[in-house]
């Protein structure tokens, strides 16, 4: 490994038997991410016969753009000495069932930003942009990710 790569390490498990068929293995797996300790509980979308109380991996794909996105904006607002006081996104992945194969065709992220002081609604967008050119899964997926942000000022 070079000094300038990065390497992302992660280890999905799980324990069950598929013998009766697609209709009745369990889906329920695990996945960590060494040194983090978090142990992450995962099934498969409930509409391909997964747990719903559990996260899936398209939920997970929309959540690292979305939280991409979020890390990438607080860092060119801070290099822009813009002060972001808050920052929710209520973003949304689209996977249509046709044409194959099945794919996430777009990312709906909807940040809801709040700053302090001069910054104008131009500025702001404009920080969104750089942020997207700069998010690290955006330039990893094929995916179309769009970002509506809405703006709020405070004193």
């Amino acid at each position: 490994m070079s000094e300038r790569e990065h390497t992302y390490t992660v280890t999905c498990s799980w324990v069950g038997s598929t013998s009766d068929g697609y209709d009745t293995y369990d889906r329920t797996h695990t996945a960590t991410a060494p040194p983090a300790q978090t142990v992450l509980h995962l099934s498969s979308d409930p509409a391909f016969r997964g747990d719903p109380t559990l996260l899936n991996p398209e939920q997970l794909l929309v959540l690292a753009a979305s939280s991409c996105q979020l890390l990438s904006f607080l860092a060119v607002a801070a290099r822009a000495r813009i002060d972001v006081v808050s920052y929710t996104d209520d973003a949304d992945g689209v996977m249509p069932e046709d044409p194959k194969p099945i794919r996430i065709t777009r990312i709906n992220l909807r940040p809801q930003i709040t700053v302090r002081g001069n910054a104008t609604d131009a500025r702001l967008a404009h920080v969104c942009e750089v942020a997207h050119h700069e998010c690290f899964i955006a330039n990893s997926v094929t995916t179309e990710i769009v970002i509506t942000p809405t703006f709020t000022f405070v004193d």
